[in-house]
């Protein structure tokens, strides 16, 4: 009899160490699990607020103040500088929005760490794209704008230069449905959602 009791003693002990042992790892795993949500909806969520701000930054209306804060250079015309004003409008704007590109940026390497490395591309192609904005408004400010009907050009040249100049303009400002920069956002939205999908597919049940 006392050889079963003890026995049965070991077993409820070790059940019940088991128990707690199961019971942590399950409040771990859930805790993770928890964090990896909150993660992926606040880098979803920054990441909206990024393709707005880029909206705001590439919207073609723009009133005849915007861009008058870009240092000018010496000897510059009237006429060069409403060109070179013209084109610092996106950075103008985006330095209104320059907070929401930072805050997105920093979760980088979070989100890495939390749905492996190759997540880290969907940042890295918001850069390239806002980059990309700025190249254009660069080159179209101090190339393609300064010699449109100021410069004499062949008939094939003028072609060439209108085709980079719209290129260029087709990136500098949103352009509807057909919008490159919008169908490339879209591209790394789904990307984003693709990644963090898991999260929200099963429900979850929190320990307070």
């Amino acid at each position: 009899m006392e050889t079963t009791a003890a026995i049965a003693k070991l077993v409820a002990i070790i059940s019940a160490c088991w128990a707690i042992v199961s019971g942590v790892g399950a409040w771990k795993r859930e805790f993770i699990g928890k964090r990896k949500i909150e993660l992926a909806e606040h880098v979803l969520a920054k990441f909206f607020e990024v393709r707005d701000a880029i909206s705001f930054i590439r919207n073609p209306f723009s009133n005849t103040s915007e861009g008058s804060t870009r240092e000018r250079r010496e000897g510059e015309t009237k006429e060069e500088s409403e060109l070179l004003d013209r084109g610092y409008v996106v950075f103008e704007r985006f330095h209104k929005r320059e907070q929401c590109f930072v805050e997105f940026s920093t979760l980088k390497y979070r989100f890495m760490a939390s749905f492996g490395h190759e997540a880290g591309n969907a940042f890295n192609e918001v850069t390239k794209i806002v980059n990309s904005i700025f190249v254009s408004a660069r080159m179209l400010s101090t190339h393609y704008w300064q010699r449109q009907g100021r410069v004499a050009m062949a008939e094939d040249e003028f072609k060439k230069h209108l085709d980079e100049m719209h290129r260029h303009e087709a990136r500098y400002w949103e352009i509807g449905p057909d919008d490159e920069v919008n169908t490339q956002l879209g591209e790394v939205q789904k990307v984003l959602e693709k990644v963090t999908a898991p999260c929200f597919q099963e429900p979850v049940s929190w320990y307070q």
